[in-house]
């Protein structure tokens, strides 16, 4: 690929074509990967060294942290917005092999049907990952986990363990699922901005 297209590529996913897709970049890009990256690093980070059972085995300490956390929030967050930029940068890249500008996107009815294609399939993306987030982390992380010894070691059937950061924790969680909230709504209003410029009612940049 010629470096024009990289740098068609490179302003179409830095500068989308609404107003609320560029603020949706600005969100996502900066806040959203800020705090994952920065915050999330100092809450998640030692989270395995500090997770203690009883009996405070290194063994037994590792095979219910394993039990507790069969994905890390780290891995699983930062897969999800990895997934999620997908279908927008497979639109920007088809936008820079066609040698589309940003401005035209909206004039024609099949690249903003593709673009709006693309954004429902975010939307998509996003929901799915918020129900999983549900499933593998719930609401809350609670002080105490109580961990099935039972194929580890036959004497040993439940064991407690000691969550670090428990309420830190909680906290992180409700604000990614604020995040992943924030991000379905700027999507939608964006398809909806996409709806009205179509119409009419807006102007188109």
């Amino acid at each position: 690929m010629s470096p024009n297209y990289m740098r068609s590529f490179s302003e179409g996913c830095l500068r989308p074509p609404t107003v609320i897709g560029q603020f949706h970049t600005l969100f996502f890009g900066s806040v959203r990967m800020f705090f994952l990256g920065v915050l999330g690093f100092a809450v998640y980070g030692n989270e395995a060294l500090h997770f203690s059972c009883d009996p405070d085995k290194r063994e037994v300490n590792l095979f219910c942290y394993n039990q507790f956390r069969p994905i890390t929030p780290q891995v699983f967050w930062a897969l999800q917005l990895v997934i999620v930029l997908v279908p927008g940068a497979f639109f920007h890249l088809y936008a820079a092999c066609k040698s589309i500008k940003q401005e035209d996107i909206l004039q024609k009815s099949f690249y903003s049907s593709f673009y709006v294609f693309s954004v429902f399939l975010r939307v998509i993306l996003e929901a799915v990952a918020f129900w999983l987030q549900i499933q593998l982390f719930g609401f809350k992380v609670n002080a105490i986990y109580m961990c099935d010894m039972g194929a580890f070691e036959k004497k040993f059937n439940i064991t407690r363990c000691m969550v670090p950061e428990h309420f830190e924790k909680t906290i992180f969680l409700i604000a990614m699922y604020t995040f992943t909230v924030i991000t379905v709504v700027l999507c939608v209003a964006e398809i909806f901005e996409i709806s009205c410029r179509r119409l009419g009612f807006l102007k188109t940049q």
